[in-house]
């Protein structure tokens, strides 16, 4: 059979531990066998990360600019037993993170929806994807403990030397503080990257802040989806079918669990960290959601929403055999791939990715998976494979 054939390169990021030996095992089964693969590869496994001084996560990130589309492996974000375990320089701050703030994206996440593993909300028939602002807010937060009493102000000086002053509270008593920002420009790019990735997924945008308590900063963030929205995307929207829609957090959270999913859920960046979690588990599983970094400028980072799998990697060296989900890593080559053959007009590109999630999907309902799904599966008959084996079987199909 001849392989598909690739007319732009895609940039391929590799990663760490349990994650980086299954993204070898998928292009060997899964990639290489179909498509005469053209990739600008970067290793971003932490030792290589080390020994570059972290320059190549942000050439990997500049080197996305240049082509378009990338396809990311799980990658160690390093804490201090990391710091010792590796020998590392310094504590190496998150690629993920790193590469959004190249890139200015907002990360896309959502479910891949299986017969026999059931959402724990019943009605949840379709994917709910989270979108999360990735800028600012409590992770660029400045604490401080307040000693005793005082009073804690918030000081604003401008180049001209004007001050803004507002008072934050008179202590009489210890306490604790904390300043947060966020930039106009990052919000307008987080609404134009939602926006964006609704008009290309035909998906309606559900917005949520709390204005009412926060009037200046959750309202500035109201305000700017709105004017965005208003100027660019409301005739867009129209003749694609599908709306944009704002609430307050609370209640958006009520609908949510209402509703029978398929719109985008647009969050900041503490609600996105939280919320995205809270779907993966209620839909079944984090290794089952898929991740893609967009920015507004329409590149395009494909990955899965998990971690590097540690445990199984230690098990994996010792030479125990595992059964590790690769589904999350499978859909971010299918995604990458299927975007880049968007982008090149290459139908064949398009039509292997739709096959692989299609052959991927359809091992699980046959009853063959890893043990996390095997655990919460309603299938009866469902057989547990070790994590090679899973792939292989996706391959048969794959071929079929």
């Amino acid at each position: 059979m001849a392989k598909i054939q690739m007319t732009t390169p895609l940039v391929e990021m590799d990663g760490d531990e349990m994650t980086r030996v299954l993204w070898q095992i998928i292009k060997d089964e899964l990639i290489y066998p179909f498509i005469d693969l053209k990739s600008e590869y970067y290793d971003l496994g932490l030792e290589h990360r080390n020994e570059t001084n972290d320059q190549v996560t942000i050439d990997s990130a500049e080197a996305t600019k240049k082509y378009g589309v990338a396809v990311k492996c799980a990658t160690i974000t390093p804490n201090a037993a990391r710091v010792k375990e590796y020998n590392l320089k310094e504590m190496w701050k998150s690629p993920n993170g790193t590469i959004r703030a190249v890139l200015d994206g907002t990360v896309f996440r959502a479910p891949i929806i299986v017969k026999g593993i059931e959402p724990y909300v019943k009605n949840w028939t379709k994917p709910i994807t989270i979108a999360r602002h990735a800028y600012g807010d409590v992770y660029k937060g400045v604490e401080m403990k307040v000693p005793g009493p005082g009073k804690a102000e918030l000081v604003f000086t401008g180049e001209d030397g004007t001050v803004q002053k507002e008072t934050i509270y008179d202590f009489k008593e210890p306490g604790i503080i904390q300043g947060m920002h966020n930039r106009s420009k990052s919000i307008e790019s987080f609404a134009r990257s939602c926006f964006n990735y609704a008009l290309d997924t035909k998906q309606s945008v559900w917005f949520a802040t709390k204005d009412t308590i926060s009037k200046k900063y959750d309202h500035t963030f109201k305000d700017i989806f709105r004017e965005v929205f208003e100027k660019d995307y409301k005739e867009k929207f129209d003749a694609a079918g599908i709306e944009y829609f704002y609430t307050l957090i609370d209640d958006v959270v009520a609908r949510v669990i209402r509703s029978n999913g398929g719109y985008i859920w647009a969050c900041k960046n503490y609600d996105g960290d939280v919320m995205s979690d809270m779907l993966a588990t209620a839909y079944g599983s984090l290794a089952m959601m898929t991740s893609v970094l967009v920015s507004p400028e329409g590149y395009y980072e494909y990955e899965a929403a998990h971690g590097t799998v540690q445990r199984h990697y230690y098990q994996h060296l010792e030479g125990k055999e595992t059964s590790t989900n690769s589904v999350a890593t499978i859909f971010a080559w299918s995604g990458a791939l299927r975007k880049r053959g968007q982008l090149d007009d290459n139908k064949e590109l398009v039509e292997f990715a739709n096959k692989l999630e299609k052959a991927t999907i359809d091992t699980i309902e046959s009853g063959i998976m890893t043990k996390d799904l095997k655990a919460i599966t309603t299938d009866p008959n469902a057989k547990q494979v070790n994590s090679k084996d899973f792939i292989k079987a996706i391959r048969s199909r794959l071929e079929a």
